[in-house]
């Protein structure tokens, strides 16, 4: 395989044979530029999908109250519905088993101070489950207790963004902030991975802001994992019981849409998955069928290239050249060819959708890219294709006599 000659020659005869040569890498080109960007697109949209998740559950539900569109059992329509700390309490005794965390949220928008420094935020109000179901990940200090909830303390666990706006050069941990007027003791700080947006907010305990705002026990909505163990069905399910069940309980009408409103990931994952599943074995199949095209190709060529060099064959025979020669030579320049080629539509795949990538992003399509293995693994498909194709009519060609060889037309 290291014989010079050997390698000399075969690049010779490349060289003598540009338009054969460059007729065979086409075809291999034009098959992997193809395959890489069909599948290029199709991890793009996956990427955009997993963009729109980021880290956050996506076994989650968040139960919204509203006002009634339909009179029901003597209530009149627009009525409002108002959650309560009891209301949390029968979700998760009625669903403990299947409820992986749970909380209720109280928002407000406030003005957050400390020294000279001033800025407005979101505060939420949360049970300690949230870190889990926002996937919030503590930088320092720590996240909200249960014994912060208990004793109503006034504790604040703040974002990347608001230790950047307030602190500066300032450690947090332990510093008060002023939230509207009311000091809190800074005992956490936490990154999100989905950004400004999430870290832009402050974290209090549920209970403390409910004697803060209103002394009462008034919840805005409620946000729960289910059970990862559920499958899709039963998840969405799930949620529809939910639903069912607090509308006998707030005596809102079946058909009224807008009074208790679920929004159920595990709908929206079963949809992108059958999407995700559609459109993979679409692209699978269009791939897998350019590759079959440019394997019928690459086999064409070379089945018309030994017989092209038949009275070569024959002349190499009679200079005393072996069978076994003969072949190696015709496929170490159909592999040489091929890798080449699959290469240069390799990086020309790249390229496009490199170029593309801000066109496609209006399209929803986020870093279309592909696995460099996956377009390797298709190149030396395309190879032992072309091996195959060669071999059995370049080992017939090697076994004709020199002079039925040269007599070939």
């Amino acid at each position: 395989m290291f014989d010079l000659d050997l390698w000399r020659e075969i690049f010779q005869s490349i060289n003598k044979n540009r338009t054969r040569s460059l007729l065979s890498g086409f075809t291999v080109a034009f098959a992997i530029l193809l395959f890489t960007i069909l599948f290029g697109i199709a991890n793009g949209l996956n990427n955009t999908f997993t963009e729109a998740f980021g880290t956050d559950a996506t076994n989650s539900i968040v139960i919204f109250p509203g006002r009634t569109s339909k009179a029901n059992k003597g209530l009149q329509a627009g009525r409002r519905i108002q959650f309560k700390n009891k209301d949390y309490d029968y979700i998760l005794d009625e669903y403990n088993d299947k409820i992986q965390y749970i909380t209720a949220k109280v928002n407000r928008n406030v003005t957050a101070s400390f020294k000279n420094e001033k800025n407005s935020y979101q505060v939420r109000a949360v049970h300690p489950e949230y870190m889990f179901i926002e996937n919030n990940q503590i930088k320092y200090g720590r996240y909200i207790n249960q014994n912060d909830i208990i004793n109503k303390t006034k504790v604040a666990v703040i974002g990347k963004v608001v230790e950047d706006d307030l602190f500066l050069k300032t450690n947090p941990i332990g510093q008060y902030i002023n939230l509207n007027g009311i000091q809190y003791k800074v005992v956490g700080v936490f990154t999100d991975d989905e950004g400004y947006n999430e870290e832009n907010v402050i974290y209090t305990p549920i209970s403390t802001a409910q004697q803060i705002y209103g002394n009462n026990d008034y919840i805005d909505f409620m946000h729960l994992t289910f059970n990862p163990k559920l499958n899709y069905n039963q998840a969405i399910a799930f949620g529809n019981e939910i639903t069912k069940d607090l509308k006998e309980r707030f005596d809102v009408a079946k058909s009224d849409q807008r009074a208790i409103r679920v929004q159920n990931m595990a709908l929206a994952s079963k949809n992108i998955e059958q999407f995700n599943f559609v459109l993979g074995a679409i692209i699978l199949v269009i791939g897998f069928g350019t590759l079959i095209a440019g394997i019928v190709g690459i086999s064409n060529i070379m089945i018309f290239i030994v017989k092209e060099r038949t009275k070569e064959i024959g002349i190499r025979k009679a200079l005393g050249a072996t069978p076994k020669s003969i072949v190696s030579i015709i496929l170490i320049e159909c592999i040489i060819i091929t890798a080449i080629a699959g290469y240069i539509g390799l990086l020309i795949g790249v390229g496009v959708l490199d170029l593309a990538t801000p066109t496609l992003k209006t399209y929803f399509i986020k870093d279309p890219g592909v696995s460099t293995g996956l377009v390797i693994g298709a190149t030396i498909v395309l190879i032992l294709a072309g091996s195959i194709a060669g071999y059995f009519p370049a080992k017939k060609a090697s076994k004709i006599k020199p002079i039925v060889a040269l007599r070939n037309d």
